[in-house]
């Protein structure tokens, strides 16, 4: 085959319909300088996870809160909607674009790890137990025949499923699992009897036996692999300055002593959780 090469009138029609077609494309979006320019991130969060993130008086407080606060001092001039979403909304609502970024606890697994651009670690997210102060529940094996809670749609659900598999495969699973849109649902269904466990991050079960030390206790050692709460981006290049924004914030905030600080204000103990890199999620 003979390839004709076009003729110069062609070939200047073929230059000049590319160029439009180049100039007619939209710039690639900087989300970071974006919100500079309006002034306004728009941060969606779960305001039911205390002592993360919940509401009093009408205000969004708590440990992510504070974090956030601390972090957007780099960002004078810029203001910070903060919108209130039910879990179940916050991923999807980020991946649409209703929200710049997420500033609520996501527990880092494989499948978010790998969808989201996750911040570096805000906190451990080991998945542990709460039962009733006089339940004859003592380690998380003894959960076999039981009933446990925990939220619909999370990564503590997923290790609840996993610990079940596990007992299950011993002959002795458990009884059944009730999911629950807000964890203090499960915890009042826990303290009424209809429910014997709630699974939930270790953290937040510390803050709910520090709320009702007479109803609850947390079963120890945590079950399942080391994992860890992050925030999260959208994983494209539009958003990556503004992931290495906040990632540069909570590297700074954990480095000075400051997380650590607040993790003691907030949880009663300090987590050690790594400055340099999210570790990847096992499962």
């Amino acid at each position: 085959m003979v390839w004709k090469f076009p003729a110069p009138r062609t070939l200047a029609a073929c230059v000049a319909v590319c160029a439009a077609l180049l100039a007619a494309a939209p710039a690639r979006a900087d989300l970071l300088e974006t919100v500079k320019q309006k002034g306004e991130i728009v941060i969606g969060t779960e305001a039911q996870f205390p002592p993360f993130e919940f509401v009093e008086d009408g205000k969004i407080v708590g440990y992510s809160a504070d974090l956030l606060e601390l972090v957007m001092a780099e960002l004078p001039g810029v203001a910070v909607k903060r919108l209130d979403v039910p879990w179940q909304g916050i991923l999807p609502g980020l991946a649409a674009g209703k929200f710049d970024y997420v500033v609520t606890s996501v527990t880092a697994t494989k499948e978010r790890y790998e969808r989201y651009a996750l911040s570096l670690p805000v906190a451990d997210a080991t998945v542990a137990l709460l039962v009733r102060a006089d339940s004859d529940i003592q380690t998380p094996a003894d959960v076999a025949g039981k009933t446990v809670a925990s939220q619909t749609g999370s990564a503590q659900l997923q290790a609840l499923k996993g610990l079940g598999e596990t007992l299950a495969a011993q002959g002795k699973g458990l009884a059944g699992i009730r999911e629950y849109v807000g964890f203090d649902e499960a915890y009042a269904d826990l303290a009424a009897g209809r429910v014997d466990a709630v699974a939930q991050s270790f953290p937040n079960l510390a803050d709910a036996v520090k709320k009702r030390p007479d109803a609850f206790r947390i079963i120890t050692p945590p079950f399942g692999p080391a994992v860890y709460f992050s925030w999260a981006a959208r994983n494209d290049e539009d958003s990556k300055a503004l992931a290495a924004f906040f990632d540069q914030g909570l590297r700074k905030l954990n480095e000075s002593g400051k997380m650590r600080e607040l993790q003691v204000k907030w949880f009663g103990f300090e987590m050690a959780v790594p400055s340099d890199a999210l570790p990847v999620p096992i499962q």
